[in-house]
């Protein structure tokens, strides 16, 4: 049974590409999504918070008042939010490379940090600018993610065997 499931999703005719539905490679993208995303955000705050001369705590990373835009701290974590989710494009680049996938990892990923800020502050952000900056950063991660690999799936492929000639 199993392997007719597996024979089923290997190759569908009719389509230039075949899917394969590979649940570890899909598991393994998000685990190392996520892993990007809290290590390059740290990597952001710890920078910040050097220049801005404040203290570093986790508490920048889960919670929500500290995404306060009225404080000189606040608006640098909103900064390292959003310089963050710049990076985590890059990310999607590397590790999806498929331009209609962006924005489900991205979902993924940051549906995962709100997991992770609820457990953490015990529960549900409430605050209008942390959904505010978490919808922002959902948008910039997948368009430029989706940028950048459509420049990527967008390449010529080389067709000949022959010496390469620029038309």
């Amino acid at each position: 049974m199993l392997s007719l499931f597996r024979n089923r999703f290997r190759t569908m005719p009719g389509h230039f590409r075949s899917n394969v539905w590979d649940p570890v490679l899909i598991i393994s993208q998000i685990v190392t999504l996520v892993c990007e995303f809290y290590c390059v955000f740290g990597l952001w705050i710890y920078l910040m918070d050097i220049i801005g001369k404040f203290d570093a705590s986790r508490d920048q990373i889960f919670t929500q008042t500290d995404l306060d835009l009225l404080e000189d701290s606040g608006r640098v974590n909103v900064i390292a939010f959003l310089l963050n989710s710049l990076t985590s494009a890059l990310a999607l680049w590397f590790v999806v490379q498929k331009s209609k996938l962006c924005l489900d990892f991205s979902m993924t990923v940051h549906f995962f940090h709100f997991l992770c800020c609820w457990i953490y502050n015990g529960h549900i952000p409430q605050t209008l600018p942390w959904w505010i900056i978490n919808i922002i950063s959902v948008a910039l991660m997948t368009v430029i993610g989706e940028f950048l690999c459509m420049r990527s799936e967008m390449k010529a492929i080389p067709v000949g065997m022959g010496p390469r000639t620029d038309l």
